[in-house]
């Protein structure tokens, strides 16, 4: 569906409450645009068939690896490298995007209880 309205993050955001619980708010191919809010720590975890981005759109958020830590603020943007282990990390509410193929599973190879279906909103 083909549509000249812009997609409003401030919007979007203000439609749920939940964290670490994914919502896709757009499709390019076979990706998914994803926002989620986010706050304290999340599992181990890593992709095994794809990077990972990161867009920090407000607050900060630590990416922490095996190998150190990426502190990403308000306008950055980090890519984990496939495969790559890591576990992001909020002191305060964060809100991000992601962008990764669609179907792909936000605990990566951990699953688990913090496994979130990600829906359209």
């Amino acid at each position: 569906m083909r549509t000249t309205t812009p997609i409003n993050f401030r919007e979007k955001f203000a439609t749920f409450s939940e964290q670490w619980s994914p919502k896709i708010i757009a499709q390019m191919n076979d990706y998914h645009f994803k926002i989620v809010k986010i706050q304290g720590e999340f599992v181990w975890h890593r992709h095994a068939e794809t990077d990972e981005v990161f867009i920090v759109l407000d607050g900060e958020l630590v990416i922490h690896l095996r190998d150190g830590d990426v502190t990403l603020r308000a306008g950055e943007m980090y890519v984990v490298p496939r495969g790559v282990e890591h576990k992001p990390e909020a002191k305060a509410e964060c809100r991000m995007m992601l962008v990764e193929p669609a179907g792909t599973p936000n605990t990566g190879d951990a699953g688990g209880a913090r496994t979130a279906e990600a829906t359209w909103i």
